[in-house]
């Protein structure tokens, strides 16, 4: 056979160095960790298409964002997020969310937020009655006392994840303490459930 000339041999050294340089980075994509999955946390940036000036984002953390996965739910509450003491406090659920709620599972908590360094926990439960709506898309808390508007608090949940994957939008609604009961809108808790 007669040797290469001298193009034809540099284009073939390059092309056996290419792909030994790709059979080697193959074999590294096996080795190399698999991506970490999202927090259930709300984003800092939220996109809506019919913004309202009326809607008042709230803060949540789920400990899974995953569908039909066991998930714990703090829907937080802070002193900034209601102007008055709490007499009653509703959430609305969407009728959409095709996932259980029981009331044993539901409770009204004194919450710490969670951060860099902590975890969102339920500090102290707050004693009340707690009601669901027979469709399950109402949830009615009753404190045995007015909750005061100083520290932060939250609704604690544990359920099982819906089945379909998509964004869930809880309202809160507050009854202040007073000789009208109009309960009032104090924001929603925008939750985004993952397909796995």
């Amino acid at each position: 056979m007669p040797p290469l000339s001298r193009p034809l041999a540099v284009a073939a050294s390059v092309a056996a160095v290419g792909t030994a340089a790709l059979a080697g980075g193959v074999g590294l994509v096996g080795s190399l960790p698999a991506p970490s999955l999202a927090q259930g946390t709300p984003g800092l940036m939220e996109f809506r298409w019919d913004n309202d000036r009326n809607y008042r984002k709230l803060y949540f953390f789920i400990t899974e964002t995953a569908r039909l996965k066991r998930s714990e739910y703090y829907l937080i509450l802070r002193p900034k997020d209601r102007k008055t003491a709490l007499l009653k406090l509703s959430v609305t659920v969407p009728a959409y969310f095709d996932s259980k709620i029981e009331a044993k599972n539901v409770k009204l908590c004194e919450m710490s937020e969670g951060g860099m360094l902590s975890r969102t926990r339920c500090q102290r439960t707050i004693p009340a009655t707690i009601e669901i709506s027979p469709n399950g898309k109402a949830i009615e808390i009753f404190p045995e006392t007015p909750v005061s508007d100083k520290g932060t608090i939250g609704v604690y949940m544990n359920l099982f994840n819906p089945f379909n994957a998509g964004m869930y939008q809880f309202n809160a609604l507050g009854q202040a303490p007073g000789d009208i009961p109009v309960s009032g809108l104090l924001g929603s808790w925008l939750i985004q459930i993952d397909p796995n």
